[in-house]
This record gives C-alpha cells, structure tokens and sequence, in this order.
C-alpha cells in the first residue's frame, strides 16, 4: 500500500503552527486536536521544523514552567524526514523505526499534503494483512 491511499481515508488539513507560536500554544492544539504532532511552516508555508509531544516533554524536563513559554523554534525538530504519497508502508516503517519517530510528514512539489502517523501505517497495514489472510482462507477452502 503507498501512503496516497493513507491519506485519502484521512481528514483533510495539516495541523500547522509558526517558528514563533508558543510551546503552550502547541500543547493546547495537541491537546484539542488529539495529535501528536504538529508541523511547523515557514513564511512561505515551506515545512521548517515539527515539534511532538516528545519533544514538549523533553523541553519540560530541561527547562521546567518555563519551557512553556518559549517559541516553536527552539524546541522543533529542524532537519525533517518526510516522505511522498508514492512511498509504501514498508519503506515507512522502517523510516520510523530507524529515525525512532512517530509522525512523518508528506511532501509533494515542495508543499505539505498530509502527515502519517505510525498508528495510520499500522491500521492500513494490519487491514491488508487482514484482507490477504481471508483470501488465502478461501483460497484453501476452495481447493
């Protein structure tokens, strides 16, 4: 399966935020839209960085109370992987799992089209596991 598929079955829209929102500010859109991650975009709406829970995290325990007060900037993931919509599971499994992350954002022509979680890999992945198995039953029952 290519990721394409993935995020037809998705919502459209890309949750995205500026350099310069707060880390609170992003808390807060993490917490409403129940994501975990959100993308950051430059002036241009060119992918600049993307901050996860995990870095929030990791921001609180470096700087406390106060973490929450600074910009994206400073606690983004600047060097972003990303993948296209041609890319299969398979490839980004083994992104994931290499990069130790859990949110890859998708990029055709230089703009931001959607974003994959590993939960998204796993669900469509398990339903075409699903989907060969019950073919293979009937395959066999068949003779």
């Amino acid at each position: 399966m290519i990721i394409g598929q993935i995020l037809k079955s998705k919502s459209r829209g890309v949750m995205t935020a500026r350099p310069e929102d707060s880390i609170q500010e992003i808390a807060l859109r993490l917490s409403s839209r129940k994501i975990g991650a959100i993308v950051i975009v430059g002036d241009s709406g060119e992918v600049v960085g993307i901050i996860s829970e995990r870095d929030i995290i990791r921001l609180i325990a470096e700087h406390g109370a106060k973490a929450l007060t600074m910009p994206a900037r400073d606690g983004m993931t600047r060097n972003v992987i990303s993948c296209t919509k041609t890319c299969t599971t398979d490839e980004i499994m083994k992104t994931m799992t290499r990069g130790r992350f859990r949110h890859l954002p998708v990029i055709e022509d230089d703009a931001l089209v959607g974003i994959v979680s590993i939960g998204d890999v796993v669900k469509h992945y398990t339903a075409e596991v699903e989907l060969e198995v019950t073919a293979m039953r009937g395959y066999l029952a068949t003779g």
